[in-house]
């Protein structure tokens, strides 16, 4: 799709002396609005109608602002995001390459050699040449990254109920359902 320079009118910003400037018809307080009714196009904000119109704009727009509190949230407990997942797969899953931690978590291969790089300096994870193949590295996790894994962990179940406290949790198991859904990583 060719992109345009042009902003479209809906999104394009207001005139504050125009029609649609503070305290014209179309703000939300306006007494003026050509439909005072509840409910009316006027009333509502853009994004909600057009998250309502577009569900991909409304699930990256959510997306990075998980994202935003993830690293936040990592960033005070002191294991950032990708870390974590990487020691999480290896204490679940067992050992594994720099490659399968790539596709499995779906983190570049080259943001993971710098993941663990960290980790390894940090003590966390250990890499041996995998004994099938001499060119790949088989990543580890140590007891130390065991330790400091379940220290991240303790954190999580807080962290999600505060992002997403505005669902109940039959819409977050439906969410979680979804996006399995989306993903291709469920059925449904």
């Amino acid at each position: 799709m060719a992109s345009s320079t042009t902003p479209h009118p809906a999104v394009g910003p207001a005139s504050p002396s125009g029609p649609s400037g503070p305290g014209g018809p179309d703000a939300p307080d306006s007494p003026d609005r050509p439909d005072g009714s509840p409910g009316s196009h006027a009333q509502t904000p853009y994004f909600a109608r057009l998250a309502a119109e577009r569900p991909d704009i409304a699930l990256c727009r959510a997306s990075s602002a998980v994202a935003r509190a993830a690293e936040a949230h990592a960033g005070g407990v002191g294991l950032g995001v990708g870390p974590h997942l990487v020691l999480k797969m290896l204490a679940e899953a067992g050992p594994g390459s720099q490659r399968v931690l790539s596709d499995q978590l779906r983190i570049d291969r080259t943001v993971m050699v710098g993941i663990c790089d960290g980790l390894e300096r940090a003590g966390h994870v250990r890499r041996e040449r995998a004994a099938g193949d001499r060119r790949a590295y088989a990543v580890t996790v140590t007891d130390a990254g065991r330790a400091e894994l379940a220290r991240a962990e303790r954190t999580v179940p807080g962290f999600l109920d505060d992002s997403f406290q505005r669902l109940t949790p039959g819409e977050r198991r439906q969410l979680t359902r979804l996006l399995g859904k989306l993903l291709g990583t469920t059925d449904g």
